[in-house]
């Protein structure tokens, strides 16, 4: 079965390659300089900390917007090459969120990608989806994202892949884990799915992934609605102008880290 919990990686991991889309590359989460930090690079960090002093190595090749057949033709072979002892994949999303788009046929992809990767680098780590239950801009896509949950998990037991589950992950189910787009996560919500990634590798971790939020004072209709307006002027308008011109976020964004580099 896929080893996704609480599990000890078989040696050290001295190296470390980040692949996929925003999620992976770290919007919603900048840094001082206004480069994104993000999941992976946090996670890294936590991996550094094992090793000893300048010899863990890093690299992040994710880019924003960017399609599962996209990361597969630019990212993959760039990982192989590279051939670190850990990779973390997390594609398909902005598949899955496409209008008419099918989860079976993504998986079918994402599993190819998966054999390519497995054969070439020292463990492959692959990322289930949100349950977008509280997510108002996803909610209604949350079948389709179980459906190609389901597959991610299927197709770890059959590469013995690790599984960063992020439908498990409780505490990103806050929307104080979101950010104001409502689409990536927030500084915390980065935070909490570094350390369920650590938690996966059986790491020690500075804190629990799952610890509950303080309680939040209660929202009036009106503060809502405001809300929602303010969301749709500053976020919905303009994604829904770049899908009718035919751009991507990402156009134009070079990885961020596409070598190998000590931490």
């Amino acid at each position: 079965m896929a080893d996704d919990s609480r599990t000890e990686t078989k040696g050290a991991i001295g190296s470390y390659a980040a692949i996929g889309d925003s999620f992976t590359e770290g919007v919603g989460d900048p840094g001082p300089d206004g480069t994104y930090i993000g999941w992976a690079d946090r996670f890294a960090v936590l991996l550094a900390d094992r090793a000893p002093e300048h010899t863990f190595r890093y690299a992040n090749l994710a880019v924003r917007g960017r399609l599962l057949d996209q990361i597969v033709a630019e990212q993959v072979p760039r990982a192989k090459e590279l051939a670190p002892d850990l990779v973390t994949f997390c594609a398909g999303g902005n598949d899955i969120i496409r209008p008419g788009s099918d989860p079976d046929d993504v998986a079918e992809r994402f599993e190819r990608a998966v054999a390519d990767l497995t054969a070439a680098v020292g463990t492959v780590m692959v990322t289930t989806g949100f349950d977008t239950r509280g997510v108002p801009v996803l909610r209604h896509l949350r079948g389709k994202v179980a459906t190609y949950t389901a597959h991610v998990r299927s197709i770890a037991d059959r590469y013995g892949c690790p599984v960063l589950d992020l439908w498990s992950l409780r505490s990103v189910q806050d929307r104080r884990a979101w950010d104001g787009d409502r689409l990536h996560l927030s500084p915390e919500g980065h935070t909490r799915v570094a350390l369920r990634a650590a938690q996966v590798l059986g790491l020690g971790l500075p804190a629990d992934p799952d610890q509950p939020w303080p309680p939040l004072p209660p929202r009036g209709t009106l503060e809502v609605r405001r809300d929602d307006i303010l969301w749709a002027r500053e976020h919905l308008g303009p994604w829904i102008g770049r899908r009718l011109r035919g751009e991507s976020s990402g156009d134009r964004i070079a990885a961020k880290r596409p070598d190998l580099l000590p931490l």
